[in-house]
């Protein structure tokens, strides 16, 4: 090969390769994906696995102790320590996982489906309909949420599901208010106006142009909510409306440890711990796809 030809041929494989590199920094500017955002994703990936597979995290039995090992400080054996009958705390957080962010993951699905419903209802309709929904969630909203999901736990008895449930409806107006702003602002539209106009029934219009536009708010408040879940569903359980003894669950652990808090700090330091970075991890997605800086 001639010394022009290598020299071209050498030129040519530099430019396709700094092609490739600007492509590349082009499409990492253009997720805007932040060290925190890894790091929350990371988070809530731990959590899911947790939840989903938590033999792959631990293969200790939860609910069987040694009495010989209770109330051990962290080691390399107990990475979150022992507690009074001797069981693993991190056995204990992973396998609680699943009763925690399951009964989260419902509320939010309750309050979304519900509230959703309300807000499109509401929004897109005016009159009596738009009076009675709203009204009805004004009143949800009067009470403070963690007081009215004590409310329906009383109504509906203790219990995992039930405590979904209750915090499902607390969520609901939080919803339904976010949905019934997008709708008014959107129902005025042109394209709107012409679906309308071409025989479109309420449902069809509401489903194929209004819903689209109103997805992207909803999702952001949909991260913030599940983060909200994840704390009132904790703090239930922690007052003791959730699962019995001795399932564990993530509130219910830092409850059982507040009567060691002196001698055994690590039974309620590291579920506690657990459940803020899943909140806050919630959080920071929440605020990442809401913000002009988040995902696209």
């Amino acid at each position: 090969m001639s010394p022009a030809l290598e020299l071209e041929t050498n030129s040519e494989t530099e430019d396709r390769q700094a092609g490739t590199l600007r492509r590349l920094t082009s499409a990492a500017a253009g997720s805007r994906i932040g060290v925190t955002e890894v790091i929350a994703l990371i988070v809530l990936a731990l959590a899911a696995v947790a939840a989903l597979w938590p033999g792959l995290l631990t293969g200790v039995d939860p609910l069987t102790g040694n009495p010989a090992d209770r109330l051990l400080p962290p080691s390399a054996e107990h990475v979150f320590g022992t507690d009074q009958l001797g069981r693993d705390v991190f056995s204990r957080t992973v396998h609680g996982s699943a009763q925690t962010l399951s009964a989260s993951l419902a509320a939010v699905l309750i309050g979304v489906g519900v509230g959703v419903l309300l807000g499109l209802l509401s929004g897109y309709f005016t009159g009596a309909v738009d009076a009675i929904f709203m009204r009805t969630v004004d009143v949800l909203q009067a009470v403070p949420g963690l007081l009215l999901s004590m409310a329906v736990i009383t109504a509906l008895g203790f219990g995992t599901l039930n405590v979904a449930v209750a915090v499902g409806v607390a969520a609901v107006p939080s919803f339904a208010r976010l949905t019934r702003a997008e709708v008014i602002r959107w129902r005025a539209a042109e394209f709107v106006r012409a679906a309308r106009a071409d025989g479109l029934s309420a449902a069809a219009v509401l489903a194929r142009h209004i819903l689209p536009q109103v997805k992207g708010p909803i999702g952001a408040l949909l991260a913030l909510e599940f983060g909200s879940a994840v704390l009132a569903v904790s703090a239930l359980s922690f007052l003791g409306f959730g699962a019995p003894p001795p399932q564990p669950e993530w509130g219910l652990l830092v409850s059982e440890g507040r009567d060691f808090l002196a001698a055994a700090w690590w039974m309620t330091t590291f579920p506690g711990l657990v459940v803020a970075a899943v909140v806050l991890a919630a959080n920071r997605l929440s605020h990442a796809v809401n913000s002009e800086k988040g995902f696209r």
